[in-house]
């Protein structure tokens, strides 16, 4: 018995988009679709492309933080002071600013020495802070004779500061804001001369605070050895303002002569690996022996 199939007219619509008259809304005529397609080889240099591009991405940041060690290597030379490559413990001193907010796992390029203020010699650290294989900024970091009673921290207006653990804010101070989590405390060391001072830190400086026995600010990780060094002198100042000298407060403690490189850390010989330990409290930082 014969099979009887429907007839199906030339021109009857074959589907969505098609009118039936054989032309196609969007322009294409007949039953079929035409498809453009890329061919291989254009797909092939579009990967070469970016792969050549990555890895000219990558060679130029290597480059850049070899530039930073060197430059930090031979400013650390040149003024006396010692530096190793990497210290993980000793970000773990501080735990508010820069360091509570980057989540600071490790301690780079680092420099350990003194500087002069107008109440003598202070102990200081530079070092660079690496938080996932990235370096978000350098904190400057000058040591007072007293510990502060509590962590106060001042933060610019323009910078992202809300964290997990973030101090209670106390209000504007100056061009900054002003966080701690004892108010009454943090107004009694917050006089209009910290206030002045810290509004002279400059806009590169997102926040200045005091811990421990430190002053401490974190400024933008293209900073270079003559930031570094109108920065030390800044937070001189306002370690003078927090921490003046007191001659009944053994005075001989601000008198710490310049600390002496170990064989393994000389100035211009980084020791990689090599810990920088918090001092004790009457002797300036200095990288230990491993």
């Amino acid at each position: 018995m014969p099979i009887c199939r429907p007839f199906r007219s030339e021109n009857a619509p074959n589907g969505p988009g098609d009118t039936g008259t054989g032309d196609h809304p969007s322009g294409v005529t007949g039953d079929t679709l035409a498809v453009v397609g890329i061919p291989a080889w254009i797909w092939f240099v579009i990967a070469a492309v970016a792969l050549v591009a990555g890895l000219g991405l990558l060679a130029a940041d290597r480059a850049k933080e070899g530039s930073r060690n060197r430059e930090r290597m031979r400013w650390a030379q040149l003024r006396g002071w010692q530096f190793v490559e990497e210290d993980e413990r000793l970000p773990q001193q501080w735990s508010n600013g820069a360091i509570g907010y980057f989540g600071a796992v490790a301690a780079v390029n680092v420099v350990a020495g003194s500087t002069f203020t107008s109440d003598g010699r202070r102990p200081v650290f530079i070092f660079d802070i690496e938080t996932e294989g990235q370096i978000p900024a350098v904190v400057v970091a000058v040591r007072c004779n007293k510990k502060h009673r509590i962590p106060i921290e001042m933060w610019l207006s323009s910078v992202p500061f809300q964290r997990a653990d973030m101090p209670e804010m106390l209000g504007p101070i100056g061009a900054r804001y002003a966080f701690a989590d004892d108010a009454d405390g943090a107004r009694v060391v917050i006089t209009q001369e910290l206030v002045d001072a810290a509004d002279q830190l400059g806009g590169d400086v997102g926040v200045a605070w005091l811990e421990n026995e430190w002053v401490l600010a974190s400024v933008v990780p293209t900073a270079g050895p003559s930031r570094l060094e109108r920065l030390l002198r800044d937070l001189g100042e306002i370690a003078d303002i927090v921490d003046p000298f007191d001659e009944d407060y053994d005075a001989g403690r601000h008198q710490a002569s310049a600390p002496v490189p170990s064989e393994a850390t000389a100035p211009g010989t980084p020791a990689a690996g090599t810990p920088v330990q918090q001092p004790p409290a009457d002797a300036e930082p200095k990288p230990s022996e491993s």
